[in-house]
């Protein structure tokens, strides 16, 4: 996705790079051309696969989890199914995004589809609880090599103005993924065994496998050195990031947030990620390099799209239980309010280039922030209780917003970059979107949660005394008929809605802080390496059986600084 420059106004948006960066030294860079779109088919096809098993897997234990505790127990710590797997994602994509751009694509997606695999098929034997959270986590160091890596190939594989496509692909394959998860879990879990969620990740995941690698090659590169692995840098990345993640998720659900526990970790973290700092200011091959945060369309894309995922956290999370303990719909159309979103992004995600080839990567993009801010708090204007047909219009409208926003940010970036760059590019995109949705997760589970208290506290005395005291057992009272009091319903609803609400206009608030990070942080024109052939990008080292490869870096082979 970082299209072509095509149109009359796309010049102003989009340049070749700074002209006083170094020079880059191609010896090493073998003459290639993108492979044709037969060629890419099967790789496509793995891509795609790859993308379902990760997005599932996100999202299909959801529904089990009453069968699970049932048949394993550990009810005091299920929640660690989600948050294990969470964390091993989250703090292993800027190591598989540097070992990517350091031994290539094609080993870091084979060893990261068979571990995850292997994840599954353990999961699917685990005795007790704490063995299936252990083995999650297996799961989870597969699925970072797939999550980042994938979109990596799927940069190389394509060139400039056909990336669009490919990344709405996969997209659309997330997003369905992602919906129908939880009702494919609750079937398998109900109609046959919960351990099938796993184990049907295996035919899926072997045929990925089979694509990958009968179709996928990578010339060898020479180097002039023996590359070095940054194992201290990985440790300490591991250790900052498994710190800062377990006190977001736990907090104010293990222990109080002004706890000695949450405080430790957040020092913990704290001195882990000065450590890190130190560790990869010295490292040879840092897995976090420096120029990532040196380079403002980098830097400036990695804040913004933070900001990204700390908003998802209130229609991914929230819409639901506004849905049904507000409007009082039942859990598959309270699905589809949420699921519309689905439909509009990956759409206008595809249609993005005829817009930023025109206006910029970067005007594209706070197009789609700002509008997602505005739609954002038109979620404060819907009335009480309101109509199913209102929220999901909203949500209509927010994937739409949103597709204008996300896909051009990283087409820009990984398209300002070289292809031994761009992996480490992707990866820090995608591991601060992921650090944004825990960090949103934890500050809005408190906002609504302190909405909830105040508005509770606040009850007249006649329906005070048995009132829940949280989010999640409102939700389930409001379920139960007969449970509460006409009266005290209806006050509850009124309280979960003020506290969506509020949850709502932190999101337009973090859509706000995406669009000043661009407004004054991105710079106004990306820069683009030069595609050779057409003049404006350049792609190479990647090709398919029946194609001769990627091309080589012509016509600017500057860095950006």
């Amino acid at each position: 996705m970082g299209g072509t420059a095509e149109g009359p106004d796309a010049d102003s948006s989009i340049s070749p790079g700074p002209e006083d960066s170094p020079p880059r030294d191609n010896s090493r860079e073998t003459p290639r051309e993108i492979p044709p779109p037969r060629g890419r088919r099967p790789v496509v096809a793995a891509l795609m696969l790859g993308m379902a098993l990760t997005a599932l897997d996100s999202t299909i234990i959801s529904t089990a989890v009453p069968q699970i505790v049932g048949d394993l127990g550990g009810f005091s710590v299920f929640s660690w199914l989600f948050s294990g797997y969470l964390l091993a994602v989250t703090v292993t994509l800027p190591v598989y995004g540097k070992l990517s751009d350091t031994f290539g694509r094609k080993p870091i997606l084979v060893a990261g589809t068979i571990v995850f695999l292997i994840g599954s098929l353990l999961c699917a034997g685990a005795w007790d609880m704490a063995s299936l959270i252990a083995f999650r986590v297996v799961q989870g160091l597969g699925g970072g090599a797939l999550q980042g890596t994938i979109q990596v190939v799927a940069a190389d594989l394509y060139p400039l103005k056909e990336r669009p496509k490919i990344q709405a692909r996969l997209s659309s394959v997330w997003a369905l993924s992602a919906v129908t998860g939880p009702a494919l879990g609750g079937v398998l879990a109900g109609y046959a065994d919960w351990r099938w969620i796993f184990l049907i990740n295996l035919p899926i995941g072997a045929l990925a496998l089979l694509l990958i690698v009968r179709h996928l090659h990578e010339p060898v590169r020479p180097r002039a050195t023996r590359p070095r692995i940054d194992w201290a840098g990985a440790l300490a990345i591991f250790g900052c990031g498994g710190l800062l993640l377990t006190a977001l998720v736990q907090g104010g659900v293990a222990w109080a947030w002004l706890s000695g526990p949450s405080l430790a970790l957040f020092a913990a973290s704290a001195a882990c990620a000065a450590l890190t700092v130190w560790i990869e200011r010295r490292a040879a091959e840092p897995i976090i390099p420096g120029w990532v945060w040196r380079r403002r369309t980098i830097s400036a894309v990695n804040l913004a799209l933070g900001a990204l995922g700390l908003l998802m956290i209130a229609p991914t999370v929230f819409l639901p239980t506004y849905a049904q303990s507000v409007l009082g719909l039942g859990p598959i159309p309270a699905g589809f309010v949420l699921s519309v979103m689905t439909l509009s992004w990956p759409i206008s995600a595809a249609l993005s280039s005829r817009v930023y080839n025109r206006v910029g990567f970067r005007n594209c993009s706070i197009i789609g922030i700002g509008a997602a801010a505005l739609i954002l708090a038109a979620f404060l204007l819907l009335p009480y209780p309101g109509a199913a047909w209102q929220p999901a219009l909203i949500m209509l409208l927010l994937g739409a917003a949103l597709g204008l926003f996300q896909l051009p940010l990283i087409i820009g970036v990984q398209s300002s970059v070289d292809w031994d760059e761009r992996g480490t590019a992707t990866a820090s995109i995608l591991f601060c979107r992921q650090v944004g949705q825990s960090i949103g997760a934890a500050l809005f589970g408190a906002v609504a949660n302190a909405t909830l208290a105040t508005r509770l506290a606040a009850a007249p005395s006649g329906i005070r005394d048995g009132l829940p005291g949280d989010l999640d057992s409102v939700s389930h009272a409001l379920d139960s008929p007969g449970a509460l009091t006409a009266e005290a319903a209806d006050y509850l609803r009124r309280a979960v809605d003020t506290a969506v609400d509020r949850v709502y206009l932190g999101a337009a608030g973090a859509a706000v802080l995406a669009l000043l990070v661009l407004l004054f942080l991105a710079p106004r024109r990306f820069p683009v390496r030069a595609e050779a052939g057409s003049g404006t990008e350049a792609e190479h080292d990647v090709h398919t059986e029946a194609g001769s490869a990627a091309d080589q870096l012509t016509a600017n082979p500057a860095r950006e600084n």
